[in-house]
């Protein structure tokens, strides 16, 4: 298959799934940007033992999960920076951006809340849970592009619903 074929058929679903990650946008499109460049430069190598869009879809978690850690590095560069330096201004401003398209602006705010802790979830957790409940990945796919059994993906999910649920609401879990 071609590569402009692949992006074609392919760009939209890791778009998505980006943005399910970041909830911005721009983020997104600079994931979907990062996750084909690294396609293409490895599709040559690219063996046939797992499905095209599987494949793709590991790419486009590991960028997503590498942005998140890239960015959470330099808000703690910029925190600690501020503390030191009187003209730190900009680098305040790097707080988390939520802008995420079709969202009600009365809905933006609980929406921002739980993707927050969708977010502090260990990432085994946090990606079974995108795949499964916003990608809507039966947990076959979900264990076949995370290369896990069916069971170890049951049990991400539900430590991740049990995660969620604490954190959303904490006196339930005393």
């Amino acid at each position: 298959m071609k590569f402009e074929e692949i992006y074609k058929q392919l760009s939209k679903l890791v778009f998505n799934l980006a943005l399910q990650y970041v909830q911005n946008t721009e983020d997104a499109e600079e994931i979907t940007q990062d996750v084909f460049v690294s396609v293409h430069q490895s599709l040559q190598s690219f063996q046939q033992n797992a499905e095209m869009q599987t494949w793709i879809y590991r790419i486009a978690i590991n960028k997503s999960l590498d942005f998140i850690k890239a960015k959470n590095r330099k808000k703690r560069f910029a925190f600690i920076t501020s503390l030191f330096h009187d003209d730190g201004n900009e680098l305040k401003n790097l707080g988390h951006n939520f802008n995420h398209p079709g969202i009600l602006l009365e809905q933006k705010e609980a929406l921002e809340s739980l993707f927050q802790h969708i977010n502090a979830l260990p990432d085994n957790q946090k990606t079974a849970l995108i795949l499964s409940k916003l990608e809507q990945k039966s947990q076959k796919e979900v264990a076949e592009i995370m290369k896990l059994s069916t069971k170890a993906v049951e049990s991400l999910l539900q430590r991740a619903k049990t995660n969620l649920a604490k954190k959303i609401n904490p006196s339930e879990g005393k």
